[in-house]
């Protein structure tokens, strides 16, 4: 499944403001789940599910597609609270397994062994890689989330 990433400008009236129709998805199926990003400079930007087909718009609302650049991938995962959360999860699956100073000791030694100042005690290699490979799938999850997205 891609995921499309399109921009609008939300309309203020002295009244209410005037915001994209999302598809009434009703937690059904997440394929039609439709996501609000984040706003940067009067633009907000939106995740849509190649499946989704959006409901006629308000006339004051124009959805343009978004040219991704590097640049303007970052600033939505900077200023998306879903980015936000995504990060925060990851690092939550990272430590209910290994604590701070768990990390912190395995980049000493790391390094020390990499510098070649350092020689592994038995064991630590092994708890090294298994480390290393927790951490790995733990933000190889938060690549998985952040590409449903489309970031």
């Amino acid at each position: 499944m891609t995921t499309s990433i399109v921009r609008y400008q939300k309309v203020s009236t002295p009244y209410t403001t005037i915001q994209m129709v999302f598809p009434d998805s009703m937690g059904v199926d997440d394929a039609l789940h439709c996501t609000e990003l984040c706003t940067l400079d009067g633009v907000t930007y939106v995740a849509i599910p190649a499946a989704a087909l959006l409901p006629d718009q308000p006339p004051e609302i124009t959805i343009e597609p978004v040219d991704m650049t590097p640049e303007l991938r970052e600033q939505i995962k900077a200023a998306s609270p879903h980015c936000a959360l995504i990060a925060e999860r990851m690092e939550s699956r990272i430590r209910s397994k290994y604590s701070q100073s768990d990390e912190a000791y395995f980049a000493r030694i790391g390094v020390g062994a990499a510098l070649g100042v350092y020689t592994f005690e038995p064991g630590e290699q092994d708890e090294m890689l298994a480390f290393g490979a927790w951490v790995e799938a733990a933000r190889q999850w938060g690549r998985d989330e952040r590409a449903k997205l489309g970031l």
